[in-house]
C-alpha cells in the first residue's frame, strides 16, 4: 500500500469466522420446528452476511431477496433468537491466519476496530468465546448505530472514536456491504477470497486487494 494505515476495521462472520456451521444449524432447527424441511448448510451460506433477521427471512422463503408474510417472520424469528443465543459459538471457528493477522497487526501498533453486522448480543460472545475480544479497541455492531453496513456510518463513527481520518483508515471485509461501505465512507479495502458473498467472487466488487489469508497483511502493509 503506498501509505500504512493507522486504523484498520475488520469485519467478522466471512472474514475473522466461519460462522456458518453455527448459524445453519440454528436455521435448520428453526425450520424443522415450524414444521418444514430443512436447508443444510451448504444452502445456508449464500444467505449469511446481513445479520440474522435477514438470514431468518431469506430461510423462509428459500431464495436471496424477496420477503416472508409477517405472520411467518414473527413465529419463526424468537425460535431462530433462542436456538441461536445458545450456539452463537458451538460450531465456528476462526480462519486460518486469523490470529497471525491479529498479532501483526497489534504489534504493529495500528488501531484495531471491529465493524459487525451481527447484532451485539451475538457478536460479543463469539468474539470472546473465540479469544480475540481483547484485540478490538471497539466493536461497531449491527445494532450499534440505526444502520449498518452497506451503509458507511458505522466505519465513520468508529473512525472518530480512534481520531483517525478515512485517508488514514483500511477496512478488511470479505462481501459486497463491505466494499460499498469502505468506498462511501472513503477508506481503502482488503477482501477475504473465501468470505460471504452470496455466491459472487467479491472482485467483481473491485476491493483495492483481495487476500486468502490475514497472515498476508504483514507483506502488504
Amino acid at each position: 500500500m503506498a501509505e500504512k494505515p493507522r486504523m484498520v476495521l475488520i469485519d467478522v462472520d466471512g472474514t475473522l469466522v466461519d460462522s456458518v456451521p453455527d448459524l445453519a444449524w440454528c436455521v435448520d432447527e428453526m425450520m424443522k420446528a415450524l414444521g418444514r424441511e430443512p436447508w443444510g448448510e451448504a444452502r445456508v451460506r449464500d444467505w449469511v452476511g446481513n445479520g440474522v433477521e435477514r438470514l431468518v427471512r431469506r430461510a423462509l422463503i428459500g431464495q436471496l431477496d424477496g420477503e416472508p408474510s409477517d405472520e411467518e417472520f414473527d413465529q419463526a424469528y424468537p425460535i431462530f433468537l433462542d436456538l441461536y443465543a445458545e450456539n452463537t459459538s458451538k460450531r465456528s471457528t476462526l480462519y486460518p491466519g486469523v490470529r497471525e493477522g491479529l498479532d501483526y497487526l497489534k504489534e504493529q501498533g495500528y488501531s484495531l476496530g471491529c465493524v459487525t453486522n451481527k447484532a451485539e448480543q451475538f457478536t460479543l460472545p463469539l468474539l470472546r468465546d473465540l479469544g480475540i475480544e481483547d484485540y478490538f479497541g471497539i466493536v461497531v455492531a449491527g445494532d450499534t448505530l440505526p444502520v449498518k453496513k452497506p451503509d458507511p456510518t458505522p466505519l465513520l463513527y468508529a473512525a472518530e472514536f480512534f481520531g483517525t481520518g478515512p485517508e488514514h483508515s483500511l477496512m478488511i471485509g470479505d462481501s459486497r456491504s463491505d466494499v460499498k461501505a469502505a468506498r462511501a465512507a472513503g477508506f481503502r479495502i482488503i477482501c477475504m477470497s473465501y468470505g460471504y458473498n452470496h455466491g459472487e467472487d467479491i472482485r467483481i466488487y473491485e476491493p483495492d486487494q483481495v487476500i486468502d489469508s490475514m497472515a498476508e497483511l504483514k507483506g502488504i502493509l
